[in-house]
């Protein structure tokens, strides 16, 4: 039984399954943007191709009916004005082409072919070819796209989630199992998951580590057991043959090292009752502060009783529903922990159902607040002050009745246990 650290105040978390849809939509989108790219540059490039083939053969088509008629047909011109600079001037009489990306009142981005008409020095015969309607069906063609992808990405991002969340309800139920083992569920177990990838060898491994946690813990509960058991006889021999030493010292000694072994006998067997769950309480009504001051008495050490029961009850003891034999166990157990291991004075104060007993000690270690009580474990440094196993059963016998226990240490000093037993 652990005691649960201090409450954090939650962080808000993007759950796995929207970082998963949100990364395939970024896939997707990135994914759309380099094809449309890549086809908007091939398309430019071929629309530049063809328009300069074009122009190529209307130069030739042109040519040879100047040199034939001297007409000018097919839009041909000699040393047009808007002619590129590269084709001012070739440099033999062959045919050259080139693009030029000017717009011009009506005039789109062009390809041009040139050819002189005679020798060196003699005119130019060009030929325009308009590529803005083109230019303008790869536009069209952009935005057709554009509204594709997106309409694919609206369609891809729902499946995306729906997959996720597959993937994400899947290890949710390993992680909730991981949760219940942790918090001392060693039945729970994943068991087959759907498909057989990473998520299914996750769930495996977490089920092979409850098993094999659970095996070490029936072991060492059974160990706990047979060892208990195996030496309540000899140390109810130890106390027949006590009684035949002479009185003195030495008699006083042994008898009280026989009580120390005997008391640390009955809690190891009561530790591997409460492990195997074979504790059942016995529910009486009984006034709760008449109960709490009993067991405070057969302890032995001082500590001051406070009822702080409500105005409204005064006249008439609270009274509740319980074990009044394992709630006198559990008060015992953490008013003589506080004298062994806290500071005079002691106060247990009894009221609404819940019973606080507070030292004036050094508190609780940090190392009992994070993890709760250990066996054999007295988080002083002194280890000759007790077996550290007063808390545990405190702890396993408030589980058998329902109630809560918690350990915290007050802002002036002092350890401070919290019993909340049940309504």
């Amino acid at each position: 039984m652990t005691v649960p650290p201090a409450r954090r105040t939650p962080r808000r978390r993007t759950t796995l399954r929207w970082k998963i849809a949100a990364l395939a939509a970024a896939t997707a989108l990135l994914v759309v943007a380099a094809v449309g790219v890549l086809v908007h540059l091939w398309t430019a490039q071929d629309i530049r191709g063809r328009g300069e083939a074009r122009a190529f053969n209307a130069v030739y088509a042109a040519m040879d009916v100047y040199r034939r008629t001297g007409v000018l047909t097919d839009g041909a011109g000699l040393d047009p004005a808007g002619l590129p600079a590269a084709l001012r001037d070739p440099d033999d009489a062959g045919r050259h082409t080139a693009y030029d990306a000017r717009v011009e009142g009506n005039v789109g981005p062009s390809a041009w072919a040139a050819q002189r008409t005679g020798g060196p020095g003699s005119p130019v015969l060009a030929v325009q070819i308009n590529l803005g309607p083109d230019h303008a069906n790869l536009s069209r063609l952009d935005a057709a796209m554009a509204v594709a992808s997106l309409l694919a990405l609206a369609a891809a991002t729902p499946l995306a989630v729906y997959g996720a969340g597959l993937l994400a309800r899947r290890l949710g139920r390993v992680a909730e199992t991981a949760a219940r083992i942790s918090a001392g569920d060693l039945d729970a177990r994943s068991g087959p998951t759907r498909g057989d990838d990473e998520v299914a060898d996750i769930a495996a491994t977490v089920d092979r580590m409850a098993d094999t946690l659970a095996q070490r813990l029936r072991t060492e509960r059974r160990f706990t057991a047979d060892v208990a058991h195996e030496l309540r006889t000899p140390v109810g021999g130890l106390l027949a043959a006590a009684d035949l030493l002479p009185p003195g010292e030495t008699e006083d000694l042994l008898r009280a090292r026989i009580r120390d072994l005997r008391a640390l006998v009955e809690d190891l067997l009561e530790i591997s009752r409460l492990d195997a769950g074979a504790e059942q309480p016995v529910h009486a009504r009984v006034p709760l502060a008449a109960v709490v001051a009993e067991a405070v008495a057969r302890t032995g050490v001082e500590a001051e009783v406070t009822d702080t029961a409500d105005e409204g009850t005064a006249g008439a003891a609270e009274s509740v529903e319980t074990d009044p034999r394992r709630l006198e166990r559990i008060i015992g157990n953490l008013v003589v922990n506080a004298h062994r291991h806290g500071g005079a004075p002691v106060h247990v104060t009894v009221g609404g159902g819940t019973v606080v007993v507070r030292d004036h000690g050094p508190g609780f270690p940090p190392d009992l607040l994070a993890h709760g009580p250990r066996r054999f474990h007295t988080g002083a440094r002194e280890r000759g002050t007790g077996h550290g196993l007063g808390l545990t059963i405190a702890f396993g016998q408030a589980r058998v009745l329902g109630a809560e226990l918690r350990l915290s240490n007050a802002p002036d000093g002092g350890a401070v246990a919290t019993l909340r037993l049940p309504r």
